[in-house]
């Protein structure tokens, strides 16, 4: 987990393949893998030369230059996003495939803090034949090694079980490296090219702390520390094949140090291999996993449960980064949203627009940029808030960069669609979700991204309370307007919008002009109450209510003290706080936490003593404004929750508006050393039993455990999109639209950890600038449903992805003398050009990649060896669908039912569908070729290979639970 400038980083992948590439011709037997493409590709476009080129092509071909994972990067498993997953994964395996017709079928998942069961799944999916992941919990490893069950054949996925279950090998507890310490030599193990210094090496090629040269002196010394080693690891094993990683973090540098002295010590050990009772060879992925498949053994089965959390000593759990730089986490979200939006609309546009004045091209890098971007950040040191600040705004400005440009693609769309010119209007600017001032006669675009009919609200900013509201045809909206919480000189005005899927609407918004207006939210503000002094005796209680809950609020402290569910007349107690875990910066009084690690002095303690309440109803909302103060005589709250309950009027579908309780969060500055959660306390007997979810995929089960040491930050799991607590009748679900760590530290609890901020002496934290000392504000949001499980069940799905992607708004000014174009926004927004599945399904991906490689892969092969492919223009035929099953088999007795779908009557409104190729996950596969290696086990003794179930000729798919399915499709030219 080095992760430096980018520039030294820039600088030393470039001396890494530079070298490499230079040293792997000198000897046949010489072979490397490689993992991330961003760095590869840096390299491949900017660095190398024509020769260069050549031998990459040529050593691929000989299978001794191999890319294993191939995505853009190592991605995070715990608090990635599994759409991001896929995309970054998608992105690095269709330039490898396009440039070399290489498909990678291993991974190599060594640096993750933790392993989640969505991984296997999607490697399979790809089709990997073996999975290899390292860091686990230091003693489960240390069992697992003991009774050599190391490797094993992994069903991630419960509903998919054996179908798509993959061979993973658990690395030992040397991990990745090899070792540093040799008995004879106090530097840097087996590396002679010693310590990494990017950007300015040194000029005489002497690298810090470099290893003493094998030399006829040390030789076998060297071979003995090395062979001992190698027994060592073989005692772990099933197998006489070791895996030797040789290699590190910031390895390979200077290539020719490096394998002129590896070659002397494999020649010498393989002359006296006798002596020894070893053989070594220079090796790829794929040569090991072939020499352990081809033993033909029986392997035990894992289920579904993944390895999270991750500790590497008693005080040392990985738990922290479930919410380092929570503001980072969110905006890689929303890019990610904004990113699937901008491929829908845009493959929309291109398919029903042929003769659109837009430059294809041009839009097609738009969207790269933020392709790359929302990829790059799906890296184990980028997304989950374990990088220097440096390189933390290298993301940060990669994300602002990319979303812009997505924004001006979607404007230009509609503005193109719309024949602006022609008609007077002109977009200002444009502005994604709330941002954006609305004086005179404005207008929002608002585009649903999902492939359903959906109703909710979008929030606009504007300037005054008398507002009207309006559709395409003129009919008034329904609208709340209300002061905003930001300032109070401006106004939120909030819009109930019904729009089908993959379409938009119009929305004019105009001065009172005598007609309908906007309903006025109205204020009423609560004594601000000291909870060091509450009355307990004297309850009063204030209810607030819409046709799915009431929630009570305690007048004496101004908290929530209970909900009612109406549809079944439950009452539950519930009550939020904010807390602080305290905790300790300093190594020298005990264990610490960091960016990565979360290490708590003792229990959370109470954040504040004072609360303040104002209530804004109105007919379609009413919001509680809840402010924390840490006395009752502080001017500025640290802390404060915004708490909404919708009200949707008569034939308005408002099922999932009704259902959910809306919390905003705003949290900080924080003191230094202090861990913020918010902790909810029920009186659901939930035997503090928790549920999370792995990436937004699937569920975990999470027991309370408890240790010898450190309980509270080993129960801490990654909530990625939601996570819920029950009982045997009711149960709360919590869904988010970044990643958190969750807990359930007592009997009807749940707490989220909502912020960090930190700073300690470690020396390496220091030398790295990894001290989290974060003073940001965070304004995080949380989806809150509480029902049976019959109602949650049915709503969870769906609602963790409308919250995920909410309606882009976009804001245009109308010029006053010219009319408004209404013909064509209302062929644009009728229904039958919209994109609509079931609520069990999830369009998961609508784009144009623009890759140009062939379909076939003999021809592929052929182009790639003939240097064909270089000059061709993007290809803006293809198409690439992904459609997910979103639930379990016997989740649900109805939406865990398998789904047929015609894909021709699916996607009729964006033309006429002339072709369907069912591929594999990431596309680069036909799935009627794609030959997986079947490993025996326990529950099929007799050796198969897999084959997936391809398309039928009719375009009719079937999908069943859980599955994701991956399409090219090809629309008729028009």
């Amino acid at each position: 987990f080095f992760f430096f400038f980018q520039e030294s980083m820039h600088a030393y992948a470039a001396n890494v393949y530079t070298t490499v590439v230079e040293e792997l011709m000198k000897g046949k037997q010489r072979k490397f893998i490689a993992v991330e493409q961003e760095f590869f590709r840096l390299w491949w476009d900017m660095v190398a030369t024509d020769t260069q080129k050549q031998q990459v092509h040529q050593l691929l071909q000989e299978g001794r230059l191999e890319f294993v994972i191939g995505g853009q990067v190592m991605h995070d498993e715990a608090v990635t996003l599994i759409d991001d997953q896929i995309l970054q994964l998608t992105e690095g395996h269709g330039f490898l495939y396009e440039t070399f017709g290489f498909r990678p079928q291993f991974s190599w998942h060594v640096d993750p803090f933790g392993a989640s069961a969505t991984t296997p799944t999607l490697f399979a999916l790809a089709g990997f034949n073996a999975h290899l992941i390292s860091r686990i919990d230091y003693d489960l490893k240390a069992d697992m090694q003991k009774n050599k069950k190391l490797q094993f054949v992994w069903q991630g996925s419960p509903s998919l079980s054996g179908r798509e279950e993959i061979f993973t090998h658990v690395m030992d507890q040397y991990s990745y490296c090899t070792p540093s310490q040799l008995p004879f030599s106090n530097r840097s193990g087996f590396f002679w090219n010693g310590f990494a210094t990017f950007p300015d090496p040194p000029k005489d090629g002497v690298y810090p702390n470099m290893s003493l040269p094998v030399t006829d002196a040390n030789l076998h010394q060297y071979a003995q520390a090395m062979v001992a080693n190698i027994k060592e690891r073989a005692a772990w094993f099933r197998t006489g094949d070791v895996l030797w990683p040789w290699g590190c973090d910031k390895q390979f540098f200077n290539a020719s140090v490096q394998y002129s002295n590896m070659d002397l010590l494999v020649d010498y050990i393989n002359k006296h291999s006798g002596e020894f009772g070893v053989t070594v060879q220079y090796a790829t992925v794929s040569d090991y996993f072939q020499a352990v498949y081809s033993r033909n053994l029986t392997w035990e089965i894992r289920d579904s449960q993944d390895f999270l959390p991750y500790s590497t000593e008693p005080f040392q759990a990985w738990t922290g980064f479930y919410t380092s730089r929570s503001t980072l986490k969110g905006v890689a979200r929303r890019a990610s949203s904004l990113l699937y939006a901008g491929e829908s609309f845009f493959t929309q546009y291109v398919q029903k627009n042929p003769e659109g004045s837009i430059c294809k091209c041009k839009a097609l890098k738009q969207l790269q940029s933020l392709r790359w971007a929302v990829s790059e950040v799906q890296h184990h040191d980028g997304i989950t808030g374990t990088e220097s600040p440096k390189v933390k705004d290298m993301y940060m400005n990669n994300l602002m960069y990319g979303m812009l440009n997505v924004k001006k693609l979607m404007a230009s769309i509609i503005f193109d669609i719309n024949n602006a010119k022609k008609n007077g209007e002109v977009y200002s600017s444009v502005y994604s979700e709330d941002s954006g001032k609305t004086d005179v006669d404005q207008y929002v675009v608002v585009y649903n991204p999902l492939a359903w009919n959906i109703t909710t609200f979008v929030t606009v900013s504007v300037s005054s309370k008398a507002m009207s509201v309006y559709d395409e045809l003129g009919h008034s909206v329904p609208a709340q307007v209300q002061i905003s919480v930001e300032s109070q000189s401006t106004y939120d005005l909030y819009i109930l919008v019904t729009i089908s899927g993959l379409s938009y609407r119009k929305y004019s918004i105009k001065p009172l002009d005598g007609k309908q207006s906007a309903f006025i939210g109205r204020s009423i503000k609560f004594k601000r109450r000291d909870l060091t002094r509450a009355d307990q005796q004297s309850r009063r209680m204030f209810p607030v209510v819409n046709n799915c809950y009431q929630i009570v609020f305690d007048q004496n402290t101004n908290l929530m003290h209970s909900i009612v569910d109406r549809e079944t007349n439950q009452t539950v107690q519930f009550t939020q706080e904010f807390l602080e875990y305290h905790v300790n910066g300093d190594t020298a009084k005990g264990p610490i936490s960091d960016n990565y690690l979360f290490g708590p002095n003792a229990s959370a303690v109470p954040a504040s003593k004072a609360v303040g309440l104002e209530v804004i109803s109105g007919n379609l909302m009413t919001e509680m404004r809840q402010y924390f103060y840490s006395n009752v005589t502080s001017q500025d709250y640290v802390y404060a929750v915004f708490t909404r309950l919708y009200s949707v009027p008569e034939g308005y579908d408002g099922k999932l508006l009704c259902r959910k309780i809306e919390q905003e969060y705003s949290v900080g500055p924080l003191e230094l050393n202090r861990e913020a959660i918010l902790r909810t306390s029920t009186n659901l007997n939930t035997k503090q039993l928790l549920y999370t979810d792995n990436n937004g995929y699937q569920m975990q089960k999470r027991p309370f455990k408890a240790y010898v040491n450190n309980t509270v930050a080993r129960n801490y799991y990654p909530m990625v999109q939601t996570a819920y607590i029950e009982d045997e009748s009711t149960r709360l679900m919590l869904l988010a639209e970044r990643a958190h760590g969750v807990s359930s530290q007592g009997n009807g609890q749940v707490e989220v950890m909502l912020h960090r901020r930190l700073w300690n002496n470690l020396q390496w934290n220091l030398n790295n600038n990894l001290t989290l000392n974060d003073s940001s504000v965070v304004r995080p949001v949380i989806w809150l449903i509480l029902g049976t499980k019959a109602v949650t069940n049915a709503l969870y799905r769906t609602s963790g992805l409308a919250l995920e992607h909410r309606p882009v708004v976009m804001f245009g000014v109308l010029s006053a003398d010219k009319p408004k174009p209404r013909r064509q926004f209302q062929q644009n927004s009728v229904h039958d050009s919209s994109v609509t599945v079931p609520p069990n399904l999830h369009l998961q991906t609508l784009s144009i990649p623009g890759w140009r490689y062939s379909s076939n892969h003999a021809e592929q092969v052929l182009s790639n060896r003939m240097g064909k492919q270089k000059e061709d223009d993007a290809d803006f035929s293809r198409v690439l669908l992904r459609i997910r099953h979103l639930y379990e088999v016997g989740e649900d007795p109805v939406l865990s039912q398998p789904v047929m779908l015609d894909l021709k009557t699916l996607l009729k409104g964006l033309g006429s569908v002339t072709a369907v190729e069912e591929r594999s996950l990431t596309g680069t596969w036909d799935v009627n070729t794609l030959e997986r290696w079947k490993w025996k086990t326990t529950e099929y003794p007799g050796k198969r290979f897999f084959n997936s179930t391809g398309t039928s000729e009719d375009y009719i798919v079937t999908i069943h639970p859980k599955e994701i399915r991956t399409f090219f499709v090809y629309f008729q030219v028009q």
